[in-house]
């Protein structure tokens, strides 16, 4: 027979609401501007035009699927911690931080430039959460960490077609 006494739930890593609900305060913001971020950057992506297109068509694609990880990632914790997810169209336009794209074909110079805004604006939310997640959830914070050093070099590659 076994002297050990057996761990608490908390312990071991067990889920309560309030960390749940912690959690999800600051990781669903970040998926709405990731999602957003994949619908606008697939819309520059289709009417980018000018000298740099390829290289920024290409970026734009490579932007895009990182977005979609970084919301999948980020969705798959909150719902792992056992709450849902709100991602329909209609939520993430609603409740979007990023500013609003130009309609229309747009000259490369003016795409990259909305689309670094766009990234700026999605590094607001992200770094918010990778500060309130210090004192909530270090394993999520983790996710959002990744979240931002992704971004950044995203928008270190889009930036430097601006450079002279």
């Amino acid at each position: 027979m076994s002297t050990e006494t057996p761990l608490s739930a908390q312990a071991v890593g067990a889920t309560t609401p309030e960390l749940a609900a912690g959690v999800a305060q600051f990781l669903a913001p970040v998926v709405l501007d990731m999602e957003a971020l994949v619908v606008n950057g697939k819309h520059a992506h289709w009417n980018v035009r000018g000298a740099d297109f390829i290289a920024i068509h290409e970026l734009l694609d490579q932007l895009v699927a990182h977005a979609q990880e970084f919301a999948d990632d980020s969705a798959e914790r909150i719902v792992a911690l056992g709450l849902p997810v709100d991602s329909r169209l209609a939520t993430v336009a609603a409740k979007t931080t990023l500013p609003e794209l130009k309609d229309g074909f747009q000259d490369w110079k003016d795409t990259v430039s909305q689309v670094v805004a766009q990234i700026d604006a999605a590094l607001v939310t992200v770094r918010a959460a990778v500060e309130g997640l210090d004192e909530v959830d270090l394993n999520s914070q983790d996710i959002v960490i990744g979240v931002e050093r992704g971004l950044v070099k995203d928008r270190w590659l889009l930036q430097s077609h601006l450079a002279a």
